[in-house]
This record gives structure tokens, sequence and C-alpha cells, in this order.
């Protein structure tokens, strides 16, 4: 929000020497954050100037630029050589006799441009003349400012050359800009924000609400206006309030008037038209959005209600939208609607160039409502930031009026007589507030008297009961205050955050380090980033369509999923099932920047959804819950475990002198997985397998010994690297966290490391071709017994010798005893009786 400085002083007492930044300083102190401070960096000589002779000369490349004389006044410095001052311009809206803004060498504009003389088009331009983007008036850039036609006839026959140009058109005057936060709505406009400056400094505020005057009651003479809502949002009706206002024979081609429109400019406002400025003047005053219909256009009447579906609105920016039966809707006496409810207005009933008679809206709408309106259509308009954030519904009829007044003053029109102000509003509730709870919460003492001061200052209706306790009604335009924690915020900011000591926390014991669980995720993260992945972090939430992408069988457990109510992105409402689903994305990103080679992790929950979800109570903060409650509470949080996601794609080791570089496989995925089972102490036992979204013929099992499974790895499917834009051959791996956190939760004991020799023995053996490698070497594992150290298979043939469908598998065998060396018969045996289960289990034969 911007706020004018020149205009903050009319509604509180600004100290006339205070800047941009004091006041910039005073918000903060309440809570506001600044986001910058704009104007006041305007230096002269700017001055008023009177165009004497233009010779236009065309160019080269085809544009004319006029060489000009002006009078300046005696602030020229060709004013000693007894000549006018000299300056070439490029636009041609102007003419001789006319007054313009000149900047003259030593002056700086907007953004620290400082001028000088200097030589172009083959003429020395002692200066500029200024058009109102160079002045930070307005976005008009293609024409130089006439002051005949800026401020009117009759006031630029008053100046004369040489006048200062800064005074004229206030260009001193600052603008803070704030970041308004959702809890803070009511700075959405200049009434709230001097109502904090006011807080912050104890300077007078003078409501401009209150300024308005009175307001005439509803009578029976208005426009007819019907309210109706059968499906609203947590019961509450999309619109409470609703005021219509006629104002007949308004001239809307006359202009808004300067003042008017260098207010809307600072605010960051394009001034359009008389009527469409007069809304936006008061909504940036008040808070409260305005929209104004062409009367003629309507059928007799306006109302709201719900949205069919399916119906269209061709809206105020020329695109036909596709309305939701949740969107709230303006609509005539014919049904036929105009306006998406306190987001945007209809092309059909807008306010022309042929509009006489003007309906003035002002209503209260839904918070909810309007946000979910204004996130479906991707439309975020300056009343949807009020509306969604909360608007004082006690002030509707007074913007009204104002808006009334100002069509009248400016534009020639006679207001109706007939006032309709339908009002469903609830009556608003007081409660019960403890006036020791800002000492207990922040930890500083705040007297009762203070904090009833608090309460009062900010609007609250503050009434006595008996002992620390006192009834506590907020005001109208703080719909953010509904318990006494939040009230408790108050207290603390208007007193100031700064006061606040920062403390740390003193244990009364020693801790106890890092949990099991939080050791075993380090140890995995470590190993991942010693194979050299990087690690990355992604947003838990997806597509529906990504689960068709990944190939996911339509019975697959991971296709079931908790979908967000209020979720970040329409898109993306549902969260992962698999760290896989998002990280892919990310190795995507990264591969779409430019980096071909990638190898990335992360270690993250996913979510299981229940068979059925379950509503969690909401305990009170008096106390602490019993342990039903808070078992109900766990009870309803879906599984939530922890899984390490890992992906790769290209060149794992890159090529050059020492030999031809390697791209990732998926030996590569498997052995990343094993790193980590031996990082955490776990041989993981790997076997083929056939799981979306890897190659099935490329695709791997890693378990414990005791048949749970860890998770897979391996090579992607290609159909899914080419749904999710991702390079051929990407690899990939997922393993469950807590069953390694689970397996490793028994301390292990330590084995003496044996001092004897090693015994090497290799044997190949025949298998199917169907057989996986890994089932061979657990029944080589099996039948050797402990005295086998390593199994490593070595080489892997396939051809004549061994026969169509078949492969021979080679295998070392490393033994070991812990006692003695073992002879060449004990080797030979151990070796024989590997075999001979590998036979039983696999049907391997010796080759």
């Amino acid at each position: 929000m911007h706020a004018p400085v020149s205009w903050l002083r009319e509604l509180a007492d600004v100290p006339a020497d205070d800047t941009g930044a004091d006041v910039a300083a005073a918000l903060v102190r309440v809570g506001l954050e600044e986001e910058g401070l704009h104007g006041g960096d305007i230096a002269g000589p700017l001055v008023v100037g009177r165009v004497l002779s233009v010779v236009p000369e065309p160019q080269k490349n085809g544009k004319t630029i006029n060489w000009c004389t002006v009078d300046v006044g005696e602030n020229g410095q060709q004013v000693t050589e007894g000549k006018p001052q000299e300056i070439v311009c490029g636009a041609h809206n102007f003419g001789v006799g006319d007054l313009v803004v000149c900047v003259l060498p030593g002056g700086v504009l907007p953004g620290g441009f400082e001028i000088s003389a200097r030589k172009t088009y083959g003429h020395i331009s002692n200066g500029m003349i200024c058009s109102q983007a160079e002045l930070g008036l307005g976005d008009d850039h293609s024409g130089i400012i006439v002051l005949g036609e800026l401020l009117g006839a009759e006031a630029a026959a008053g100046l004369k050359p040489g006048d200062d140009a800064i005074a004229l058109l206030d260009l001193a005057d600052e603008v803070v800009e704030v970041n308004v936060t959702p809890d803070r709505g009511y700075c959405f406009s200049l009434r709230g924000i001097a109502r904090e400056y006011a807080l912050s400094t104890g300077a007078d505020f003078r409501d401009p609400a209150a300024a308005v005057g009175a307001v005439p009651s509803a009578n029976d003479r208005g426009y007819a206006v019907h309210l109706t809502d059968d499906a609203p949002i947590a019961g509450r009706v999309g619109c409470d309030r609703y005021v219509a206002r006629v104002v007949r024979g308004v001239d809307v081609k006359a202009s808004s008037p300067r003042w008017m429109q260098k207010r809307l400019t600072q605010v960051g406002m394009r001034p359009i038209s008389l009527a469409v400025d007069v809304t936006n003047y008061v909504m940036m005053l008040l808070g409260q959005p305005l929209h104004a219909f062409d009367l003629d256009t309507l059928s007799g009447s306006v109302g709201t209600r719900r949205a069919r579906a399916g119906e269209k609105l061709t809206t105020l920016d020329d695109v036909e939208r596709t309305l939701d039966p949740e969107d709230l809707l303006i609509v005539d006496g014919a049904d036929t609607p105009l306006a998406i409810a306190g987001v945007m207005g209809g092309a059909t009933s807008e306010v022309t160039d042929r509009t006489t008679d003007v309906l003035i809206e002002a209503a209260h709408f839904d918070q909810v409502t309007v946000a979910r309106s204004s996130r479906r259509h991707r439309l975020t308009t300056e009343a949807s930031k009020r509306f969604e954030r909360g608007v004082d519904h006690a002030v509707t009829a007074v913007a009204a009026q104002l808006a009334v007044d100002l069509l009248v003053r400016h534009g020639g029109g006679a207001a109706d007589g007939g006032v309709t102000d339908v009002d469903l509003r609830d009556v608003p509730e007081a409660f019960d507030f403890d006036t020791t709870l800002p000492t207990r919460y922040i930890g500083l003492d705040y007297p009762r008297a203070e904090v009833l001061a608090t309460l009062r200052a900010i609007g609250c209706e503050v009434e006595l009961l008996e002992g620390d306790h006192v009834s506590v009604l907020p005001p109208s335009w703080r719909p953010d205050l509904t318990d006494g924690p939040e009230l408790v915020e108050e207290v603390a900011r208007v007193r100031g955050y700064d006061q606040i000591p920062s403390v740390l926390p003193q244990p009364k014991a020693a801790g106890r380090g890092l949990t099991h669980g939080q050791r075993i995720r380090r140890v995995i993260a470590t190993t991942l980033a010693h194979q050299g992945l990087v690690e990355v972090l992604s947003y838990p939430f997806v597509a529906p369509s990504l689960f068709d992408r990944l190939g996911l069988p339509a019975d697959d457990e991971r296709r079931a999923t908790v979908r967000l109510v209020n979720p970040l992105s329409d898109e993306a409402p549902l969260m992962r099932t698999s760290v896989l689903d998002t990280l892919l994305d990310s190795l995507r990103r990264n591969v779409a920047r430019g980096t071909r080679d990638v190898a990335v992790y992360e270690v993250g929950l996913v979510t299981r959804a229940g068979s059925e979800p379950a509503s969690a109570p909401v305990p009170g903060i008096e106390q602490r819950p019993d342990d039903a409650t808070l078992a109900a509470i766990l009870g309803a949080v879906p599984a939530q475990p922890r899984h390490a996601a890992y992906a790769a794609a290209g060149e794992l080791e890159r090529g050059g002198p020492w030999g031809p570089a390697r791209s990732a496989d998926a030996s590569d995925a498997v052995a990343w997985a094993l790193a980590v089972g031996r990082s955490v102490g776990l041989e993981l036992v790997v076997s083929a397998a056939d799981r979306a979204p890897w190659h099935p013929g490329r695709c791997a099992q890693l378990a414990l010994a005791d048949g749970t499974v860890v998770g897979h790895a391996g090579e992607l499917h290609p159909k899914v690297t080419s749904a999710l834009e991702l390079p051929a051959r990407t690899v990939a791996g997922e393993l469950d966290v807590d069953v390694l956190v689970a397996a490793t939760g028994t301390p292990l004991d330590a084995t003496a490391l044996s001092t004897y020799p090693l015994a090497h023995t290799d044997v190949a053996l025949v298998v199917d071709e169907a057989v996986p490698a890994g089932d061979v070497e657990s029944a080589l594992r099996a039948g050797a017994g402990e005295s086998l150290e390593s199994v490593v298979l070595f080489d892997v043939y396939r051809g004549e010798q061994v026969g169509e469908g078949r492969k021979s598998l080679a295998y070392r065998l490393t033994f070991r005893a812990t006692d003695r060396t073992l002879t060449t018969d004990e080797v030979s045996a151990l070796r024989d009786r590997a075999v001979a289960e590998a036979a039983a289990r696999a049907g391997a034969s010796q080759r």
C-alpha cells in the first residue's frame, strides 16, 4: 500500500518537518513493514517555460525532432547571453506559446537521472522538456506536459516563465510504501494507515468516514436489491450488506480533478475516467471497494447468487471466464451475471462514454468466497485484495455517499432520493479477556491501565467485569480480533516489539543429544552426498495427473492421496506419496536449464491416506489437552513416513585423456542403495522386481535379511521419462528411512577382526536366463556358512557353450575363519556346500 505523506497529513497530525523516513519508522514500530520510499527525489532547476519557437528537423532515421527555444525566466544558462534556452525535443503535442515544464542542466529527475547540456541531433540541448512519466506523475511518455491542458486554462493563466514547477506540481511529496500483512487488511487504505500512524505517535487522528457527514437512511424508493445464497461456504453467506445509490445525469466525459488524479497516481493506480477514478479514490481513502454500473444496462434490479455450473461471464479485462458454483455473482433483474462479486465487474454493464445514469454499489462480501474466486480465476484485483483480508462493514454506506457526492460535484449529476441498504449482518458479540494475559504471555509487565488504554486506542469497546477480566467488543474494521491471544499481540505491538528483549532459553539440564532416528537420517544424507549427489528440497504437492504419467497401476496404494482443502496451487492439490513424485521434477528443471549431468537426492516425508478421513478435535488453549484428546488429534493425522530418494541423468564420470565417459545406469542406483545400507550397518538383499515407475527389466528391490522391503532402485521406464520430459536412461531409487531406523534400533555387537589369511575360490554356475543373480548369490551365502566373508559376481557369459536361454555366472568366494587358517580341503568343502545350495534353490549347475 502506497501512502502519500501529504495525504496522510490531512488525516493525522504529522509534524511539518517529518520526512517519509520518519513516517515509515513510525509505522514500523506498530508492526507494518516498510517496502520503500518513493518521490521527493527531484531536484531543481525545474521550472515553467513558454515555448517561443518550434523548428521541425527530419532525421536520416525517419524520425523528426523539434529544435525549440523556450523562455525560462531568469533560470537558464543562456540568459546571460541574452537568448532563450535552446532545447531538443522529440514530442509533437505542443506548439508556440504553450506553457511547459523544463528541467535545466543541474536538475535531477526521479531515479537519480541528472540533467546536463549535451550534444544531440547536431545541437547542444540545454535541458529537457518533460513528460508525465519523466516526472513520475503517470505512465504517459508519448507527449510532454502542456500546463494549460493539465491545470486548465484558468489556473495556467497565472503562471509565468521561471516559476518553480516542483512546488506547482507537488513533486516534493514523498510516498511511503508498506507491506500489508493478511491480518492488517484495514491498512489497505489511507484511513487505516493514518490510524496506525496516530497509534504509533500519539498524534490526533481525523477519521475521513466521519467527515463525509450525514448519510441518509434506507427508504422504499431505492433501487431494488435482492440477496440470495443457496450454497454458503462454511455457513457464511456471500454478501451480508449491499448499498445501492443512483446518480443521474452524470457527465462521465468530465475529467477527474487534478488532485484526485495525482493521488491515484501516487498510490499506484492509473486515472481512467471520472466514474472509475471516483470509485478508486474512495477505495483508497476508506478501504471499501465500490463498483459503478451503467444503470441503463440493468433490468430493474440487482442482486447476488451463486454461479451455475458451466455459466460464463466476460469480465472487464475482455476475458471470457467459466464460472464455478462457488463463485458469488452480481446479477440483474433478468438473472444475467454482471460481475464476480468482490473481484471484477463484467463488460456488459461497465460505464462508457454514453453513460448518463450510474448505479453505485458498495457491498460487504465474504472473505473466503472472494479469496477462492480470485485464486480460481487467477484474477487478483485491488478489490479482491481488500475483501479477502476483511473490509470494514460499518463504512459501506459512508463510502457510497462519498462516491455520490464526488460524482455530483465533478460530474454535474443529481443524486436520487432513493437509498437501498440491505443489511443482513450478524450482531457482533463481545468476548471475555483476562488483562493479565499480556504479562503472562510476553514476559514483560503490562499494567492493567496500559492494557485497557491500548484496547480502547485500537478501537475496542471495553466493559469492566469482576477481577482482572473485561468484556471486549473489537471494532468493525478488525475482523481478525476474535480471542485473547490476538489482543495480547495488539498490546505488545503498540508498546513496541523492540521493547521485548531477546533472551536465550536456558536448559535446566544437559541435553541428551540426537535421537537414534536423527542420527540415522544424518548418516543416510551424508552417505548420499559422499556418493556425489546434491541435496535438494521440493514442495510436497503434486497434480492428480502425475500418477498416470508415472505409470502407476489403477490399484496401486500410492494413488491413495490426501487432498488439501486450500492448496497453494489448484494444479497441485495432493500430498505426495513418494519423494520421487517431486524429486524428478527438480531433476527435470535442472536439465531444462542446461545442466545435463545431474545427480540429486532428497530426504523428506510422504503422506499415506487412511481408509477414511478423520476429523481432529480442536481443544481450547486454557490448559493442556488430556491424553485422549491428544490421541484423537494424532489419530486424525495421516501416516507420514520418511523416505530418501535419489535420481541421476547424464554422465557420472567425465571423459578425457584418461578414458571414455561413463553415464549413470541402473547399477549405480542399486549401488547407492547398498552404500546407504552399509553406512547404517545393514547388508541389503537385492532381487529383481517389476514396479512402476521403473523399467521392469532394470528394477531392483532392496530388502532386509528378513524380507522386509526397504525400497527400489534402477532405471526409469522409457514411457515415464518421456511423459515427465526427463533424459532417456534416467535412473532413480527410493528407500523407506523409517524401516532403516527400525532395523538399526538394536545396538550392534562389535565383531573381532580375524588375523588369519584369506582363501579365494571361484565358481561358474549355469542357470536359466530368468534366474536373478541375486537369488544365486543368496543361495551361495546360505550354503557356505559363517566362514564366507564375501561373494562377488565378476563375470556373466551367454553363448553356445551354455545353451540358448541359459547364462553362466562367475563368482569369487572369499573365506576366512576367526580361529585358524583354513585348509584347501576345508575351503573346497565349503565351496561344494555353497554350490549344492545354489543347485537346490536356483537350479544351478557348475560349469
